[in-house]
């Protein structure tokens, strides 16, 4: 196995020393990708998350989340320079309003060198775009994601794997995190490929989970390519583990934050 390592915990510390996630998420639809993208944040060991959304989302997350901070949207992108990652697109939905956000906070971003974190409807809404992305970004496209990314048809990116998380990678500007059974990540030159994890991951939510892990990673002060790397690994070693108490069956997404401190235990 690779030599994976957890990001250093200083004992003198306070929550900023572990980093600030400000996290665009979810929808009226979408509600649970709110919720399991911001509590993995905060779960991998970061210190701070913000989850801006919508008002009624709020108020279903914050019931079961009382540890992060939630802002509307307007108010995470008036105070986005504040934080040091960040996290779009799990739920964010494909209303106009979630397109002017996204431009929006691209814009934003567009001279600074804070990583963000680009899932799910953030892909969906890129891939309808033509847009100049920030200098740090992970993406993390499922084939069928990768495919609109790149205009071409699913059995392109099926056919060859390791080639189209490159494309990604070099049409983008950023690290690809191709999401298969065997998971890519990729500058464009250096290729990883993640051996763990099964089948118990195929399922809604999972996604999120991995974009909030490796968010929060990324907070702790990993580089882009060492936060996606180590974060996939997590996310695939927590599913193995957690899959071992309720078989590969019945996992839920949800349960996953509550195994990953096993997967974090085996390395540190």
């Amino acid at each position: 196995m690779p030599e994976y390592k957890m990001p250093l915990r200083e004992q003198n510390s306070n929550k900023g020393t572990f980093g600030k996630v400000l996290n665009f998420s979810g929808s009226k639809n979408y509600i649970g990708a709110a919720y399991l993208s911001t509590v993995s944040v905060l779960k991998v060991g970061g210190g701070f998350v913000a989850l801006a959304t919508e008002k009624d989302i709020i108020k279903a997350v914050s019931a079961i989340l009382p540890e992060a901070v939630y802002l509307s949207r307007n108010e995470g992108l008036k105070d986005i320079k504040q934080y040091s990652t960040i996290l779009i697109g799990c739920g964010l939905g494909l209303e106009r309003k979630s397109y002017k956000l996204f431009k929006d906070v691209m814009k934003k971003l567009q001279k600074d060198t804070v990583p963000v974190v680009i899932d799910a409807d953030g892909l969906n809404i890129l891939s309808n775009l033509k847009i100049e992305l920030p200098q740090n970004v992970i993406i993390t496209p499922h084939p069928l994601e990768a495919a609109r990314l790149l205009g071409v048809g699913l059995e392109s990116i099926l056919k060859n794997l390791e080639g189209s998380a490159k494309k990604l990678a070099e049409k983008y500007n950023c690290i690809a995190v191709l999401k298969t059974h065997r998971t890519i990540i990729t500058d464009g030159n250096t290729i990883f490929i993640n051996q763990h994890g099964n089948s118990a991951l195929a399922k809604a939510g999972s996604g999120d989970v991995l974009a909030g892990i490796i968010a929060g990673l990324l907070a702790q002060g990993l580089n882009t390519f060492e936060a996606a790397k180590l974060g996939v690994y997590l996310h695939s070693r927590t599913g193995e583990i957690a899959s071992e108490e309720l078989s590969e069956y019945s996992v839920l997404a949800s349960e996953l934050p509550k195994y990953l401190h096993l997967a974090i235990k085996e390395i540190i």
